[in-house]
């Protein structure tokens, strides 16, 4: 099913909007492949096809919305029904109600590579079986592999309202990951490492396979570290985490209803003056990266925090009319929910000097290679932060032995206020999030 298919479904049904009620529709289709290899052979695969749509109808202020896995006519009619019942059910919100159009131009995106779905199934189960025999051989220590995969994406969206929005989306990648197990004595530890691309080409399995196998080996000997409070290194893969937690509280939705700690903080310094974050799903770079959001407005650039200084919140058209604002061309949401504000595509604006070249400035730290506990261990609202880490100790500037078994607690405003120095690799997550490594300072590891 084409792009153009999903929007002839979602005007078709936007378009018979009676005179009180507004309609949105969002359609989408996709393909997907997966591999996963054990022991030289494939242990799993699937290649499926998924459809769905969801539609929501608004009358008097109630909104009603109901959804389905599939785009046959007589399913989708059933699904328009369904959803002007539930809005019989609903409670008026003075706030709710669809996007117009505002104009903006929506950007021209290279992330459509349909011939990834020509690739030979069988050269996709041999890179997952590729990937796990090069971990194998990498390293006498590597005892085996837990799980090597390859997989891939291509999905299309379509969302149309009867308020004038008409839009059509479609993005693709691939990726790889694989996790190592190393084996001192009695002593087993594990690494995972992983690749992901927009075309099959620009996929490397080095890369995924010397990253798991480096954080496997590197554990071995690990130790629980003394209670105390030092330097914390973030790599980037770690940093990218913290600064989604962060962008994770800076929306409109939380400021409504009063689950961020910044929600009148806008102009003031919240953060080191060397953080600046942006969420830019128009940056090719980011694999999240779309020429609208959930609602069909135009992607755009956002500014949340500029050199420590925070400019303000994400929005979807809810929360703009809730708090006064404008959208920001922020809702994100899938065929079964409703669109809601949240971050698409946030990027950190990279400082100077490699991980190595920050840890050599570290007289006393960590460098933390893993978190646990991420979701459950920080509060949004009150920014508390307790998370489990995993990492290697730095003496000197130089790297020594590994810790396990140790807590870093603070709160996320201390954290982004302690930050000390950014490094100037910028490194892309598969969640589409852009991150360097971070240097936070005088963080409270507990241990024994």
């Amino acid at each position: 099913m084409t792009d153009d298919d999903l929007l002839i479904i979602a005007e078709r049904i936007a378009g018979r909007a009676e005179p009180d009620e507004q309609i949105e529709a969002f359609a989408a289709a996709g393909d997907r492949t997966s591999v996963r290899a054990y022991d030289g052979q494939v242990e799993a695969f699937t290649q499926a096809s998924t459809a769905g749509i969801g539609i929501r109808v608004i009358r008097g202020g109630r909104q009603g919305f109901a959804h389905a896995g599939a785009l046959d006519s007589d399913i989708v009619d059933e699904v328009l029904a369904e959803a002007r019942d539930n809005v019989t059910f609903a409670q008026v919100d003075p706030h709710a109600g669809l996007t117009e159009p505002d104009g903006v131009a929506a950007p021209d995106l290279a992330v459509w590579h349909p011939e990834l779905a020509d690739v030979d199934v069988d050269a996709k189960i041999a890179m997952a079986i590729e990937l796990e025999r090069r971990v194998r051989g990498a390293d006498p220590r590597i005892s085996g592999v837990r799980t090597a995969s390859y997989s891939d994406s291509l999905g299309k969206v379509a969302v149309a309202n009867s308020a004038g929005i008409a839009a059509t989306d479609r993005a693709s990648f691939c990726s790889v990951g694989v996790q190592a197990l190393a084996r001192d004595g009695d002593e087993t530890q594990t690494g995972y490492g992983f690749d992901v691309a927009r075309v099959l080409d620009d996929l490397s399995l080095d890369r995924a396979a010397d990253d798991a196998v480096d954080r496997a080996v590197r554990m071995l000997g690990a130790r629980q570290p003394s209670s105390e409070r030092v330097t914390v290194v973030l790599e980037p893969r770690m940093a990218a985490s913290v600064v989604g937690v962060v962008g994770g509280m800076l929306t409109g939705t939380r400021v409504a209803k009063g689950r961020t700690p910044f929600a009148d903080r806008v102009g003031e310094t919240v953060a080191s003056p060397l953080l600046t974050l942006v969420d830019d799903p128009t940056d090719e770079r980011s694999f999240a990266a779309d020429r609208f959001d959930g609602e069909g407005l135009a992607s755009r650039a956002t500014a949340l925090v500029t050199e420590g200084r925070l400019d303000g919140f994400l929005h979807d058209t809810w929360s703009a009319r809730r708090l006064d604002a404008m959208s920001t061309a922020s809702a994100v949401r899938g065929t079964r929910s409703t669109p809601v504000a949240g971050v698409r595509a946030l990027a950190m604006a990279p400082g100077a000097g490699s991980l190595d070249e920050l840890i050599g400035g570290v007289d006393r730290g960590i460098l933390v290679q893993s978190m646990s506990g991420l979701h459950s261990g920080v509060n949004a609202v009150s920014g508390d932060f307790s998370v489990g880490i995993e990492g290697i100790e730095i003496v000197d500037g130089q790297r020594r032995g590994a810790i396990r078994e140790a807590t870093m607690a603070s709160t996320v405003q201390r954290l982004i206020v302690g930050i000390s120095a950014v490094g100037g690799e910028l490194e892309w997550q598969p969640g589409g999030t852009g991150a360097a490594a971070l240097v936070i300072d005088d963080v409270a590891i507990s241990g024994n």
